[in-house]
């Protein structure tokens, strides 16, 4: 079956209260959803944060033309040949963030057109996994309203949790002896959101907090320099975790070869769509480095265990926090002593588009990415 069009709308939720990460401040989220439609009308759809990047105009001027008119036989060959045409755009960042996209989207269809779901179409089967509930949005969020969040979340069953950085390290430090106080056994991870510019202030805020014993430290520093990170391991007594959200040519190589991580960080809508996460995972195994996805639990719940990799935490964010709006309105977890029953099994990934919560954002959608959507497609 040939692919007859790809297109992307651009959803923008608007944030009832601002993020602040240094000098990065996020009033808004904004997603894009890809959608590849084959000549039958069987169409598969993706989403992922655009973080504020030109993903349609990408996909539609450098990608699109390399999958449209093309048979859609093998997902992966279709990825290599949009990878192998512009590597300039296409290797890394953005453009590999929108190639990822149109890859998970083909594989969907391809799923579809075939009538199998995921653990059908690549083998593997479906496991209860970790879940790890992201609290303490926004996060300016005060202690005591955070260890609340953290202990009405362990009465319905969670017991792994993870906080962001806050506008200033002393807040960031009480919420943490907050959530700490709050579950003294569970696992309790710190999110840097690579604010911090350096190893060593890294390391002197590490220092201070190391007491609480924590799951890890996450996106210790910005992109770019391993070997930094490697260093905020040699000194740090807190595992370390990094990788998500930089996808691209060295990823996660560089990391791994450095040994600058204990987990490695992995995203299948920015590190080649679920023909690049099938070869991180590989590297990962090969380096016997743990692994933990970022997000997107609806489409890394199914991915991760179908790969192998059946004990990796699912992160979610909690609905009408901001974290992840897109998710909020499709299947949640059912969470038992801080594992999540797998989610339904559905031809590809079932039903992916929450077209009431989608329509009431602001939407850009020139090609018409959101009209006539299959119903099985819808939630």
């Amino acid at each position: 079956m040939k692919i007859a069009n790809v297109s992307v709308a651009t959803i923008n939720h608007i944030l009832p209260v601002p993020i602040i990460y240094g000098n990065w401040i996020m009033d808004h989220r904004e997603f894009a959803l890809v959608r590849v439609d084959l000549e039958d009308g069987t169409a598969g759809f993706a989403y992922g944060l655009t973080r504020d990047g030109p993903i349609s105009a990408i996909v539609h001027r450098s990608i699109a033309p390399c999958y449209v008119g093309r048979e859609l036989t093998d997902p992966s060959d279709l990825f290599y040949g949009a990878l192998w045409t512009n590597h300039a755009v296409h290797a890394a960042g953005i453009g590999m963030r929108a190639l990822s996209l149109v890859d998970i989207a083909c594989w969907d269809a391809f799923a579809r057109i075939t009538n199998k779901s995921f653990q059908a179409l690549l083998g593997g089967e479906l496991c209860d996994l970790p879940a790890t509930a992201i609290v303490g949005y926004p996060p300016t969020m005060q202690p005591e309203e955070l260890a609340g969040q953290i202990k009405d979340l362990q009465k319905r069953g969670w017991n792994r949790f993870k906080i962001p950085i806050s506008p200033d390290l002393e807040l960031s430090e009480s919420r943490l002896r907050a959530a700490r106080e709050a579950a003294p056994t569970d696992w309790v991870g710190f999110d840097i959101n690579m604010v911090l510019r350096t190893s060593e202030a890294v390391l002197d805020f590490e220092k201070r907090i190391r007491d609480l014993k924590l799951g890890w430290i996450e996106d210790v520093v910005p992109p770019g320099d391993a070997g930094m990170v490697a260093r905020v391991r040699a000194g740090s007594k807190t595992p370390v975790a990094m990788g998500d959200e930089q996808g691209g040519s060295y990823h996660p190589e560089a990391l791994l070869t450095a040994g600058a991580v204990d987990v490695i960080r992995v995203d299948a809508t920015t590190n080649g769509g679920v023909t690049g996460l099938k070869k991180s995972l590989e590297r990962a195994r090969n380096a016997q480095v743990k692994v933990s996805p970022h997000m997107f639990p609806h489409l890394h719940s199914r991915l991760l265990p179908i790969f192998g990799f059946k004990d990796v935490p699912i992160e979610w964010g909690i609905p009408g926090t901001g974290v992840h709006p897109m998710d909020d309105g499709l299947e949640q977890p059912v969470i038992e002593n801080g594992m999540m029953k797998p989610l339904t099994t559905t031809v590809g990934l079932g039903k992916l588009v929450d077209y009431e919560w989608i329509t009431a954002q602001q939407v850009t959608d020139q090609l018409g990415a959101l009209e006539q959507i299959p119903r099985a497609c819808l939630k």
